[in-house]
């Protein structure tokens, strides 16, 4: 992947930071885009001494926050005049209901709709043929729907239930986005990991004995951030997944996703949706 350029959101941990020292690895300038930037700075030091390839940077990134969304587009396009993969691999699993300033839903946020930002306004950057790589989960089966009507779910919030509306939301995105780009030389898949040992299950506060026998299961039975990340390296970087576009993937090949996630109507709809809510939070995304 030499002379390509890559970008990976959640990159100084877990699946993230995997997905980025393989893309490294094979030669491809690598960009961390990281909340904190502090730790994604040191993930981008080991990645360059574990590759020896000194073309590894980060960019600070909160997708929750649509101002640092649009400023870290603009910082990848000047540093690098434009991109051949992005991977949105970005997630975040919420203990309680959160809204954000905007009013956002903080999990739908956090995994779907900066993601849907960062996508927009790198497209008219992104080199054909280019890539978009969504990293989504088989939660998405907790779900049937999208709620048009309730996208914060005032109505019955759970962990679950709030993660899984938000991974649908990241597989409909995918099929509209091939569906409007395909044709411009955008080639977009979902990526399901399988049940990571990540950051992502781990709590801010550290959580109680629930939380913490949890967390030693998923040290027991779940893959490695290496293994959860194959799915991710084999769509942003095979010959295989240029063949097909606006798929569901899972080890590395094709899967089947929940009817909710093939409705094209929805997905169009949720794409309407999303471009007016950030456009009503002030986010300025070219057209589309």
């Amino acid at each position: 992947m030499a002379g390509k350029v890559v970008v990976v959101t959640g990159a100084n941990t877990g699946i993230g930071k995997a997905t980025a020292l393989s893309v490294a690895g094979r030669g491809a300038t690598t960009i961390l885009a990281c909340r904190d930037r502090a730790k994604g700075g040191r993930a981008a030091e080991e990645i360059r001494t574990a590759t020896g390839n000194d073309e590894v940077t980060t960019v600070r990134l909160d997708l929750a926050d649509p101002g640092s969304v649009e400023e870290c587009a603009g910082e990848v396009v000047a540093s690098t005049g434009g991109v051949d993969v992005l991977v949105n691999n970005a997630g975040a699993v919420m203990r309680e209901r959160e809204l954000t300033a905007q009013g956002f839903e903080r999990t739908l946020v956090t995994n779907h709709l900066g993601h849907y930002a960062l996508t927009r306004l790198l497209l008219g950057h992104l080199r054909r043929p280019g890539r978009v790589v969504s990293v989504s989960s088989d939660a998405h089966r907790f779900v049937n729907g999208i709620r048009f009507d309730d996208l914060t779910l005032e109505r019955g919030w759970g962990i679950m239930r709030a993660y899984g509306h938000a991974k649908l939301a990241q597989i409909l995105f995918t099929r509209e986005l091939a569906r409007r780009y395909g044709d411009d030389g955008v080639t977009a898949h979902a990526a399901h990991p399988g049940f990571v040992g990540s950051d992502l299950y781990r709590s801010r506060d550290g959580g109680g004995v629930v939380e913490r026998a949890a967390g030693a299961a998923i040290g027991l039975f779940a893959k490695s951030p290496a293994e959860g990340a194959a799915t991710s390296i084999h769509l942003a970087v095979s010959d295989e997944a240029l063949g097909t576009n606006g798929g569901y993937w899972a080890n590395s090949k094709p899967a089947r996703a929940s009817r909710a996630a093939t409705d094209d109507h929805a997905a169009r709809r949720l794409w309407e949706t999303s471009e007016r809510l950030l456009t009503g939070a002030g986010t300025s995304l070219p057209d589309a």
